[in-house]
């Protein structure tokens, strides 16, 4: 029997650490062939090259698109990256035409990948629809991203029914759980010290484990909201481990800030372009409070 093929896209750290155990359970397929595709922050040494992290998992790479050629630093160059994302894909889907394309979540370049996709019309299968993001431009890639899916598979039953209200066809939607537990579940965290060696920073003092992004809607100013997170958190006295910004407006002066206010205060706070999966959930495990406004 010929396998189908599906494309799966990726762009970030996150929905790449999201996509992996998917990812892996397709690999073992005898229907599906699945061809991970590489892009956005992914190919940017300035956001961590995280394409090598895919590497280290021994995932197979069908293609990488590097689409940042505008920069992240304002809501213009992330509207020509959007551009020239759908550019990207629609030649890349046209000499590689999959039977379906596979999206998680909500950022630009998976809309415009997801958009590229649809007016091809390839089938489309869309991950994490149905969640409200506040602050962010998010909430409405997200929901773009459903009207133009033909398959749905949202993380709770709340999620699920919101599909449904907007007008998705009951049967096409598969509430099949937050893709994030699972990682949480399958995946053996290292040891206190084992982490503190790995990232090279003790962690004997309580810490905090703080990620934060530029707002993309609303108009707040992301240095200023930055700058009240760093304030609240040397009121509470905690060390930190920081985990930079995303390729989006705005991200490129906050990871400054993060670089600036590190360095201020050396064996108290340090910085990570990515941590990965694993060093990340066990910062998590051991940390005294998640701070900052990532999922």
């Amino acid at each position: 029997m010929t396998k189908k093929s599906l494309c799966v896209v990726t762009g970030t750290r996150a929905e790449y650490g999201l996509l992996r155990p998917v990812l892996q359970k397709l690999l073992q397929s005898a229907v599906i062939e699945p061809r991970l595709v590489v892009t956005g922050a992914h190919l940017a040494p300035e956001f961590g090259n995280t394409v090598s992290e895919i590497e280290a998992d021994g995932m197979p790479i069908a293609a990488r698109i590097p689409i940042l050629k505008f920069g992240t630093g304002s809501p213009l160059a992330t509207a020509r990256t959007v551009s020239y994302t759908m550019e990207r894909f629609t030649d890349y889907f046209s000499q590689n035409r999959p039977d379906a394309v596979l999206v998680l979540g909500d950022r630009y370049e998976i809309f415009a990948a997801g958009a590229a996709a649809a007016l091809l019309e390839i089938p489309l299968a869309h991950i994490s629809g149905g969640d409200v993001t506040a602050g962010a431009a998010d909430d409405w890639f997200r929901h773009c991203l459903t009207k133009m899916a033909s398959l749905h598979f949202p993380s709770c039953e709340v999620y699920a029914r919101r599909l449904i209200r907007m007008g998705e066809e009951p049967a096409a939607v598969e509430n099949v759980g937050g893709l994030g537990d699972e990682n949480l579940r399958s995946l053996p965290l290292l040891s206190r010290a084992a982490l503190a060696e790995s990232i090279g920073f003790g962690l004997e003092r309580p810490y905090a484990l703080v990620t934060y992004h530029p707002e993309t809607a609303g108009g707040a100013s992301p240095a200023a909201q930055f700058d009240a997170l760093c304030a609240a958190l040397e009121r509470c006295g905690l060390a930190a481990v920081f985990t930079k910004a995303n390729a989006d407006a705005g991200g490129a002066d906050i990871n400054a800030r993060i670089d600036a206010v590190c360095a201020a205060r050396p064996g108290q706070y340090v910085a990570f372009t990515s941590m990965g999966v694993l060093r990340y959930l066990s910062a998590m495990k051991y940390c005294a409070v998640v701070a900052g406004n990532s999922s």
